[in-house]
């Protein structure tokens, strides 16, 4: 699964680090979500999106 979670996160100048506290995960899972290693669980996409105040498809998406 493609996702633009790096992407949103260094937009706001957060680290990996921070962004984990922000979603009570840590800085690894961060990480292996944002190289595509592990997707991440429904809840917590949804808090990925709510975090982004955008929608899990603008956010996540498919890989063809």
């Amino acid at each position: 699964m493609k996702n633009r979670v790096r992407e949103l996160r260094t937009e706001r100048g957060w680290s990996q680090a921070d962004l984990g506290e922000r979603l009570d995960v840590s800085r690894q899972t961060v990480n292996a979500v944002e190289t595509g290693k592990y997707d991440p669980s429904l809840p917590l996409a949804f808090k990925i999106a709510h975090l982004f105040a955008l929608s899990i498809e603008t956010i996540f998406e498919p890989e063809e």
